[in-house]
């Protein structure tokens, strides 16, 4: 067990010199066990596993930075030079093509998130009343990251999103202008919109997040399991979505098991703790088989018996919220099984284009069960149509949220948000500044393996792609009319079905 949680010991570059003597160390040691007792509250279904002890960190070649290796991570000379951040990267963005692409679709919903402050403008007083919301304050001028922490964030959560922050500044040097913002790293919304509504309301403070919801305006941001989340053996997203893929090609789609399958942490949200009713028994078989985590097992073997490329066992795999959001939601699309989607409160920052009977078959909250049962039974007996949205489902996972599309929606994201700044950026007086040496040097075992696995390593050899305009209000409001109207049906087909059993009963 002990050799198990050390790998979960990752560092910021300061705040924990105390930590020299033994007594201290056997103190953070009894922290960190503690903190993975906590791991029994982690939300998400499935892990990517491999044998503890056996970090790699040489970087793999990547089709995002090619093989051009003009940034090393040279810790010796990071060391060596007290600590300080390295300036002699490249600084300027010479791409080697002067045409881009389109962006996907999605990226549009950028407009969207920033609309509240189109007029106003963003204030160093708005940014102010933002604080309390915050983990963390981030600023970038010229180039250079500085932070300043507020409060912690839950395990590596706001480690590895600022590390994800400065592979886009690797990836296009000299691009990203000034800025500060606040980013949140928990779990609920934390700027609520009918605070900020009324004749005498104030503008609403910007405060950068992973979900959102109706009645948020939180600044939705790529979550920090694209760069890994060490404590639960999850790899950076392109190593675990190659992996999800090689691992679906084991067992053909028709020869996989006939059910709905799920598998996490039920004591994170009452909706997850009413989908084990829906598991198999001795009165009722609602085509569901759902399997709590024990993430301590799982911590004490290595996640051996949890890893997401051998979870493509099923033909119907279903996603459900936790507390708020989940990331497990592109892990269960990734998979080519089609995805039973439990209707969700929140989304991210893709996940607003999905559509229903394209990529996902629609469940009602309050009728799981049934409806649940009414998916598999339709798949099995429409199996051509099934796999078809487990296909589109996943297919558009593996293209949209590619790490340069990724990269791009940040990049376009922090550029429009930067345009929005009636204020000029500095360092506040408490920030230090960050960069990959004082990252990853400073880390070990799996954080310094993920780091350097998702680290950036040359400048792209091309340009970002080019963002549409808003979408007009109109075509927003038709696009969620045709959700909701594809998801009646489906509701109508099931109450249907289900009037027609009980007749023959």
């Amino acid at each position: 067990m002990a050799e198990n949680v050390k790998q979960f010991l990752c560092v910021w570059p300061f705040g924990l010199k105390g930590l020299v003597s033994t007594a201290a160390t056997l103190v953070f040691f009894f922290f960190l066990v503690a903190c993975a007792a906590l791991l029994i509250w982690v939300d998400i279904p499935l892990i990517r596993g491999t044998a503890f002890g056996q970090a790699n960190f040489t970087s793999p070649s990547s089709n995002i930075h090619g093989e051009r290796i003009m940034y090393p991570l040279n810790c010796s000379d990071y060391v060596n030079s007290a600590q300080k951040c390295s300036d002699n990267y490249p600084s300027v963005f010479e791409p080697g093509e002067s045409t881009s692409e389109a962006c996907p679709d999605y990226f549009r919903w950028i407009h969207q998130d920033l609309k509240p402050w189109e007029t106003s403008g963003i204030t160093k007083e708005m940014m102010e009343r933002g604080i309390p919301g915050a983990d963390n304050r981030l600023v970038i001028i010229n180039g250079s990251v500085y932070l300043e922490k507020y409060r912690p964030s839950f395990q590596t959560r706001d480690l590895f999103t600022i590390w994800g922050i400065l592979q886009l500044l690797r990836l296009y040097p000299g691009k990203v202008p000034d800025l500060d913002l606040l980013l949140f790293t928990g779990d609920t919304t934390v700027v609520m919109k009918g605070d900020y509504e009324g004749p005498n309301a104030t503008s609403p403070p910007p405060v950068f997040h992973y979900c959102g919801d109706k009645g948020s305006l939180d600044i939705m941001l790529p979550d920090w399991t694209f760069w890994g989340w060490p404590e639960v053996n999850i790899r950076p997203w392109e190593q675990t979505l190659r992996a999800i893929k090689e691992g679906e090609e084991r067992i053909k789609w028709e020869e996989r098991e006939p059910y709905a399958y799920w598998k996490g942490n039920p004591n994170v949200a009452a909706d997850r703790v009413d989908l084990l009713k829906c598991n198999r028994s001795d009165q009722n078989e609602w085509n569901v088989r759902v399997y709590t985590q024990d993430w301590l097992k799982e911590i004490g073997q290595g996640f051996k018996n949890s890893r997401l490329e051998d979870q493509c066992t099923h033909r119907y795999k279903i996603y459900i919220e936790g507390g708020t959001w989940s990331v497990s939601e592109k892990y269960i699309f990734a998979c080519d099984s089609m995805t039973l989607m439990i209707k969700p409160v929140y989304y991210d920052f893709f996940s607003r284009s999905l559509m229903p009977m394209q990529h996902f078959w629609p469940i009602r909250n309050n009728n799981k069960c049934r409806d649940i049962k009414f998916a598999v039974e339709w798949g099995n007996n429409h199996t051509r149509e099934a796999q078809a949205i487990g296909t589109a489902g996943s297919k558009y996972i593996e293209e949209i949220l590619a790490m340069r599309n990724v990269y791009d929606y940040m990049f376009h994201l922090l550029n429009e948000y930067a345009k929005l700044l009636r204020f000029k950026p500095t360092v506040p007086p408490k920030a230090q500044r960050v960069c990959a040496e004082s990252m990853a040097c400073s880390n070990k075992d799996l954080c310094k393996e993920f780091m350097v696995q998702s680290m950036v390593k040359s400048p792209s050899d091309k340009l970002p792609c080019t963002l549409a305009p808003p979408y007009e209000p109109e075509a927003i409001r038709a696009s969620l009319e045709e959700k909701e109207k594809i998801t009646k049906q489906v509701e109508t087909w099931e109450t249907e079905n289900w009037e027609k059993l009980k007749k023959k009963q």
